[in-house]
């Protein structure tokens, strides 16, 4: 995929009412638009991940993949507040002299579809064949479904939800502890706080896996063992991976982002906000998931006007969605065979 930027010269108004003076915004393209043959396929990320699908979801995206940009625009643009080069806390506040760091502002789930809604009218897309996301990445997608029911045929929500929950909340809150507990995170240099969100990250792992998902691949070697480690070093391991590709200010905002998700809010509650998705919807759980339960999904799939509902099992939890591709290809297969337009 390609990579892009475009300067947006223009404020952007948040939510919170706070105003960002200038928007930068980083973007992966692969394929060519034709609007003729309506073959825009718009992928939203999830927290940690970068603009190019086929980067971190392989078995999904690229060529000769279920999404092959020989037959379809593919498009995933970076979300605000992330740090692979859309406005974020290391950019340089225009107003003044450094980055904003941890004065970085609420940037809501909300804000991140306007920033996606810049970047489409900027290349001319009228129309979008399919949204499709995971994780936070279908927060966006269901925000913008909801905000602009007209443009979209299909929308894809995998592994997500319609209002984050007090249970996703709690470890939010625990992971930005984690983070503020390392006093380098005020010392407003690019490095700060690294050792905190190393510490965050392990504990987001508990959330994203399952029992299952750990036993299957963190038994001890030696079944005479005296002191269990390996399970320990796996979790030091994804901290410090983490700590060499992101930065914990954009890690603390986007957890912030996260607790900002209510589809519900200021439409007269969630079941009204539903009843304005137009696309015909596919809505994937995963069995184990613990951040997203299946009830979540299925609270959805009876309030939304056109959807089917899939439960993908899987022992690996949330991060199912980024290791069952097969399953997610032949559900996604089914899914636009039985909702031809």
């Amino acid at each position: 995929m390609q990579k892009h930027t475009y300067i947006h010269n223009e404020p952007l108004i948040l939510e919170s009412g706070d105003c960002l003076p200038r928007l930068e915004i980083a973007y992966h393209t692969a394929g060519r638009y034709d609007s003729t043959v309506n073959n825009v396929i718009w992928v939203c990320h999830a927290l940690t991940a970068n603009s190019d699908p086929s980067d971190w979801w392989k078995g999904m995206v690229g060529e000769g993949k279920f999404y092959n940009p020989a037959e379809h625009f593919i498009i995933c643009a970076n979300i605000i507040g992330s740090c692979y080069g859309t406005t974020g806390p290391l950019s340089v506040n225009p107003g003044g002299n450094e980055a904003y760091y941890n004065n970085f502002p609420l940037i809501t789930i909300r804000d991140m579809v306007k920033v996606h809604e810049v970047l489409r009218l900027h290349l001319g897309i009228k129309h979008i064949h399919t949204l499709i996301g995971s994780s936070i990445g279908a927060f966006q997608a269901l925000e913008w479904s909801i905000i602009q029911p007209d443009i979209f045929d299909y929308m894809i929500f995998i592994a997500s939800g319609c209002k984050v929950s007090p249970w996703f909340t709690a470890f939010n809150e625990s992971q930005r502890a984690a983070i503020r507990t390392d006093r380098t995170f005020f010392s407003r240099q690019p490095d700060g706080g690294l050792q905190g969100m190393e510490v965050a990250r392990s504990i987001a792992l508990l959330s994203y896996r399952s029992y299952s998902g750990y036993n299957s691949t963190q038994q001890e070697e030696d079944t005479d063992f005296i002191e269990a480690v390996k399970a320990s070093s796996y979790q030091r391991y994804q901290g410090e991976k983490l700590g060499r590709r992101f930065n914990a200010y954009s890690y603390y905002s986007l957890t912030r982002s996260i607790d900002s998700h209510n589809v519900g809010r200021g439409r007269e509650g969630i079941k009204k906000a539903l009843a304005q998705v137009k696309a015909y919807t596919l809505l994937i759980a995963i069995s184990s998931d613990i951040l997203f339960p299946p009830e979540e999904m299925e609270f959805m799939h009876r309030h939304l006007l056109k959807s089917d509902y899939c439960c993908i099992h899987s022992a690996f939890g949330h991060d199912g969605f980024l290791i069952e591709y097969r399953q997610l290809q032949q559900v996604i297969y089914e899914f636009y065979k039985n909702n031809q337009l």
